[in-house]
């Protein structure tokens, strides 16, 4: 065999010079090709000419959104508690929660499903009272006339700087 060929599985192959290390590189390269990934997730986004092979409509796209609003709360929840160091439950948690469920129940109304009528049709009932519980909350909350720091309720002293609050003194005469 002269330069420029090789044998490989009983043949004659041409061959780049390098011989059985470049018929190697040369089907690693086939096979590390892109191609049939490029395939897969096209069939994946776009399948039988539909995006997601999904039949879109306002009512669809109303649904996804009731979906993304009800599972950012998850996140939501997780960035607060990991931000803080222990569990919290922020107010975004709660606004999130009542408008995925209302955008959720008005699909499903739309729909006529009654299983997920029931579902989202009496969910948002605790949500509205969380929300209303954290704004009575917060506005107990005392504010010191030293430092301007905002102190728990039924607080006698600033926790920041100690200073007696007026708040106090006159829940506590009354």
């Amino acid at each position: 065999m002269g330069p420029g060929w090789d044998r490989v599985g009983g043949g004659r192959q041409p061959c780049c010079g390098l011989g059985c290390l470049g018929f190697l590189l040369s089907v690693g390269a086939e096979i590390l090709t892109l191609k049939p990934v490029m395939d897969w997730l096209s069939n994946l986004v776009w399948h039988q000419g539909k995006l997601f092979g999904i039949d879109w409509s306002v009512w669809k796209v109303v649904g996804w959104l009731g979906n993304v609003l009800f599972t950012s709360r998850f996140l939501v929840q997780w960035y607060a508690t990991e931000r803080r160091k222990r569990v919290v439950v922020p107010g975004a948690f709660w606004w999130l929660s009542l408008a995925g469920s209302l955008v959720l129940l008005s699909y499903s109304v739309h729909k006529r499903d009654s299983v997920f009528i029931f579902a989202y049709g009496f969910s948002w009932i605790p949500y509205i009272r969380n929300l209303v519980i954290q704004r009575r909350h917060e506005a107990a909350h005392l504010d010191c006339p030293q430092c301007g720091v905002l102190c728990p309720p039924h607080s006698i002293f600033c926790y920041a700087c100690g200073t007696r609050l007026k708040e106090a003194e006159e829940l506590k005469a009354r």
